[in-house]
């Protein structure tokens, strides 16, 4: 990699940004530090009319900064990827709509993207949070830990470089931006955790919702299968259908024996319709991965699982 690569920072605008356009200031003048050829592209996911304002100001006066504007709200992860789609820089720069860290640490993220394929940020020294915080963090970083096999400390911040092979491998959609790193790590690429400096004004004290937190849950579950058994969906669903059956069948052997032995009568027993229940459950469960396997064996080719490093000759 040469400092001549372009960096295309992209800037997803959601729910949450900061709109007086200060930052947008403060990027540019970070990315004018870093001394390379550089554009920094805003997409504003959905209609934010007070930004796209004070955004056009700016672009004004510096043709290095780009507005996109989507046509309708569509999610972090899409805005991320039309920014992907738009630009052509060798090396994508993924930079929070509001204050995460501080702007001077753009040139010491790029310079460590020289050693790998992808850099994720942590913020640290965190700042002070409370303790329902702080076990929430902790939780959530164990969990993904404990379903991935991969530790991070910082899958929030938003702020991350990688290099657009990265990005033409992994499709990004739904919530699934905060799991890049994992991604890449699953497609065999070096995703390095750089420490950077926890921006001042890095404040959130609304706290999330019920809704929120079930969220996350189902996109751990989502990133666990799509990390482990992409290809392999027998492994989880049979796994899953193999213990359903088994266990209704031997609940359901259990009802039987005590009917011919002992007479126990059948009718109005729950437990016989449980059991009928789980073995049936089960069975549905496991044809539904030989029915993903053939799917995945009739498209093998098609499927890519690998990444080259490096060819010779």
């Amino acid at each position: 990699m040469t400092t001549n690569d372009k960096v295309s920072a992209i800037v997803p605008i959601s729910n949450r940004y900061d709109q007086s356009g200060t930052l947008a200031q403060e990027y540019l003048e970070a990315l004018k530090e870093t001394g390379r050829d550089f554009e920094l592209v805003f997409v504003l996911d959905g209609d934010h009319a007070d930004l796209t304002t004070r955004l056009c100001d700016i672009a004004s006066t510096d043709s290095r900064l780009r507005i996109i504007q989507l046509a309708r709200t569509f999610g972090e992860s899409t805005a991320i990827s039309a920014g992907v789609e738009n630009t052509d820089g060798n090396i994508i720069l993924t930079l929070p709509g509001y204050y995460q860290i501080e702007a001077s640490e753009i040139k010491k993220i790029l310079v460590e993207l020289d050693n790998g394929d992808m850099v994720v940020t942590t913020r640290w020294p965190r700042a002070a949070a409370s303790r329902f915080e702080i076990l929430r963090r902790k939780a959530f970083h164990h969990l993904v830990k404990v379903a991935t096999g991969y530790n991070f400390s910082d899958l929030g911040c938003g702020a991350r470089a990688f290099k657009r092979s990265v990005a033409n491998e992994m499709p990004i959609y739904g919530d699934q931006h905060r799991f890049i790193p994992l991604l890449a790590l699953a497609r065999g690429f070096r995703v390095d955790e750089l420490q950077v400096q926890q921006s001042a004004k890095d404040r959130f004290d609304k706290g999330y919702g019920p809704r929120i937190y079930l969220r996350r849950l189902l996109d751990i579950f989502t990133i666990v299968f799509l990390v482990r058994f992409t290809k392999k969906p027998l492994r989880f669903f049979g796994m899953i259908g193999s213990v359903m059956t088994l266990f209704g069948g031997a609940f359901l052997l259990y009802v039987i024996i005590e009917r011919l032995f002992f007479g126990v009568m059948l009718a109005d027993r729950p437990a016989l319709l449980l059991s009928s229940l789980l073995v049936v459950l089960g069975l549905q469960i496991f044809a539904l991965g030989l029915l993903g396997e053939l799917i995945i064996f009739t498209h093998a080719r098609d499927i890519k699982e690998y990444t080259i490093e490096k060819e010779v000759n």
